[in-house]
């Protein structure tokens, strides 16, 4: 169970050790929204106004519930980890040497390839109910094919002798052409009111992007998560430029997962589930500065975030022979991962075969 505490002014405390959120009502007095065990919450996720106490942060930790702290548009800033490893340092030191080597190119040529293959596949979903698309769409999945083709091709011609950083730029136009095609075929056949101009983010420019930028947030924390319980490092990554702080190897692995969430989002948006014109109940609000945009509001956060929460921990698909909800492939790929790096496989699936 995952606490996603988004409301001003809520205060996560503990009470009978369990977690206790508090929220002050219309007649000002502060009173218990809900109470929740510690042995079944798994994630504490705080958006800016809210707050909790030291004993829930200290009750987190002997329960290893991760905490993290959400700035406006969903990223995560921050969060309390206990201090343990999730694994042997040798995992790490692996994972290092192989981002710096050949074998790092065939894995980035796996996440990149099962990225392209999860946004084809909305694609030829989209088929199946839009026939008056059929053609648009034919020839969106045709060039999103040949670039998948490019990339493996790159990939595969080269990696016994290349390193992911020889062809890094090449994999990055590849894979930003892909992206570019694929938004434009999301906003093709979205309403009128829906349709946006590719993707934007910090701001957002438009009720979709807002939503997307969401929902990737929550991901990018979840993906942490997942890589530090399997003993990897989230800041050693393959493709992404090793930046100052930043999370290199979250946005590696998250690749295949984010068509995942683009479901999510467009699922909301093509039921006509998100309101951007009654101003009272509007799912979004305009974001004032030096650069105007969109964010979800007080109304717009819980929406996507149960929708979000159903199909990534309830919603079950068939994947590696296996009923899996999503969160439980993710976690299932890491340790994949983190097995081939030090010669374990255990006999899970290679990620590469995809």
């Amino acid at each position: 169970m995952q606490l996603h505490i988004t409301t001003y002014g809520t205060y996560l405390h503990v009470k009978d050790a369990m977690f206790d959120i508090k929220r002050r009502g219309e007649d000002g007095k502060v009173g218990s929204v809900a109470t929740y065990s510690a042995e079944k919450v798994t994630h504490i996720l705080l958006a800016t106004g809210t707050s909790l106490s030291v004993d829930a942060v200290k009750l987190a930790m002997r329960h290893n519930v991760d905490i993290v702290f959400l700035e406006r548009d969903g990223d995560p800033v921050g969060r309390v980890w206990h201090a343990k490893l999730g694994s042997t340092t040798k995992i790490r030191k692996r994972q290092l040497e192989t981002s710096l080597g050949p074998d790092g190119l065939r894995w980035v040529r796996a996440w990149l390839l099962a990225k392209l293959d999860r946004q084809t596949e909305l694609i030829r979903g989209l088929k199946k109910h839009r026939p008056q698309h059929a053609n648009y769409l034919d020839d969106k999945l045709t060039r999103l094919e040949a670039l998948a083709v490019s990339i493996s091709t790159l990939a595969a011609a080269s990696a016994q002798t290349t390193r992911v950083a020889d062809v890094a730029d090449t994999l990055r136009g590849l894979e930003g052409t892909a992206g570019r095609l694929y938004f434009e075929t999301l906003s093709y056949v979205l309403p009128k009111d829906y349709q946006f101009s590719g993707r934007s983010s910090r701001p957002a420019q438009d009720a979709f992007n807002a939503f997307l930028n969401y929902a990737y947030g929550i991901l990018y924390g979840r993906v942490e998560k997942t890589l530090m319980l399997a003993g990897l490092d989230p800041y050693v990554g393959f493709l992404h430029r090793d930046d100052y702080n930043q999370l290199s190897m979250v946005y590696d692995f998250i690749e295949p997962y984010r068509g995942w969430a683009d479901e999510v989002v467009f699922r909301l948006f093509s039921g006509k589930k998100v309101n951007i014109r009654d101003p009272d109940r509007a799912h979004i609000s305009a974001v004032s500065g030096s650069k105007n945009g969109y964010s979800l509001n007080a109304l717009g956060k819980p929406l996507l975030v149960e929708t979000f929460n159903e199909f990534f921990d309830n919603d079950p698909i068939r994947y590696r022979g296996r009923n899996l909800v999503r969160s439980h492939c993710i976690q299932l790929d890491a340790h994949a991962f983190a097995n081939e790096l030090i010669g374990k496989t255990g006999g899970l699936p290679d990620l590469t075969t995809l």
